[in-house]
């Protein structure tokens, strides 16, 4: 017996006819779905300390369950202390189960455990079907043991779709149960 995701389950068994029944597709595979999501933190104090990266990267692996990089700089820029090729942040990209467990778990547990959570503005979308949105605190993941972190980080969570507007987009979105603002 395999193990498959909740909402993955959910994708097949409900949101593809909802879809289908709201946009009227004649095939499944124009159905929009979710491709990845990417999780990414900017860390600006990493060109002083070391050491930062390090536990950033160690916070971001937990949360996202597979290893984290870090990000490099491309150019030297003197006003800010930084050289080329020096870590300025990390990121990690989510594809197939664990990407849909991942969003589970934000869905679900994260986002509400954030402080006066009314929900996501739903101004995020890029145009193309992609919903970035920011979390001020990466300790409303459950797997962030409070006491042993030293410094509290934000992070972008990019959500990267098959669908080719913003409406059909935020439909998908919405069918998973996303928590947008009302109105």
């Amino acid at each position: 017996m395999s193990y498959t995701p909740r909402l993955q389950e959910k994708y097949k068994a409900e949101v593809i006819s909802a879809l289908t029944e709201k946009f009227g597709y004649k095939t499944v595979m124009r159905v929009p779905q979710i491709k990845k999501i990417i999780l990414s933190q900017g860390i600006g104090e990493a060109v002083s300390d070391k050491k930062v990266i390090d536990s950033a990267l160690a916070d971001l692996s937990i949360i996202a369950g597979q290893k984290a990089i870090a990000t490099i700089s491309k150019k030297d820029i003197s006003n800010f202390k930084l050289r080329k090729g020096m870590p300025v942040g990390t990121k990690v990209t989510l594809r197939g189960e664990k990407m849909y467990d991942f969003l589970d778990r934000l869905i679900s547990v994260s986002l509400p455990r954030t402080r006066d959570f009314r929900g996501v503005p739903a101004k995020g979308f890029d145009g193309r079907g992609n919903f970035n949105f920011g979390v001020k605190e990466h300790i409303i993941f459950p797997e962030i043991d409070i006491d042993k972190v030293n410094k509290i980080l934000g992070m972008d969570i990019t959500i990267v779709t098959s669908a080719d507007t913003d409406e059909e987009a935020k439909a998908l979105l919405d069918a998973f149960g996303f928590p947008f603002t009302k109105k």
